[in-house]
């Protein structure tokens, strides 16, 4: 079975994170999980909301993101909620990434989690923070085109 036809569910998404930056460029990555993390997610307990990836040592790390202990495991064999998680992506990825990120006002966030197949698989976005401004002026933008859409409806 190929990639594209693996069934995709999405356990989390990050809304806001396309309404604070402009999303230039995506990436899909793996996570490097322990149990209790994937039965967490398997509940949906993923708060993506802060969460961001560093580049360190060339590896890439998903930083910030909680996942909520498992409550069906005792609390030794239980996780730390915000811990770094390594995220597991191709060198040459790695290496892009870390050329953008050099570049003044990039970052890297998670836009959501979700399973493709049986693996657990972030979508990050190569993001530029957006002034208010231009928050203001999507948000009109958005609102012309509900009225457009309204007004083709009536007719």
């Amino acid at each position: 079975m190929k990639d594209s036809d693996k069934p995709v569910k999405v356990i989390c998404d990050n809304r806001q994170a396309r309404h604070l930056y402009d999303i230039l460029q995506t990436y899909e990555a793996g996570i490097q999980l322990l149990g209790t993390e994937v039965k967490s997610i398997r509940k949906g307990k993923v708060n993506l909301k802060d969460g961001y990836a560093l580049i360190r040592n060339g590896e890439a790390w998903l930083t910030n993101v909680h996942i909520s202990p498992c409550d069906t495991t005792g609390k030794y064999f239980n996780h730390d909620p915000k811990r770094d998680r390594k995220l597991l992506l191709h060198k040459r990825e790695i290496n892009k990434l870390i050329g953008a990120l050099q570049e003044k006002g990039l970052t890297l966030v998670p836009l959501k989690m979700y399973f493709k197949g049986e693996w657990v698989k972030v979508s990050l976005g190569l993001a530029r923070g957006k002034k208010l401004h231009d928050k203001r002026e999507t948000i009109k933008r958005r609102e012309a085109e509900r009225e457009m859409q309204r007004a083709m409806k009536r007719y």
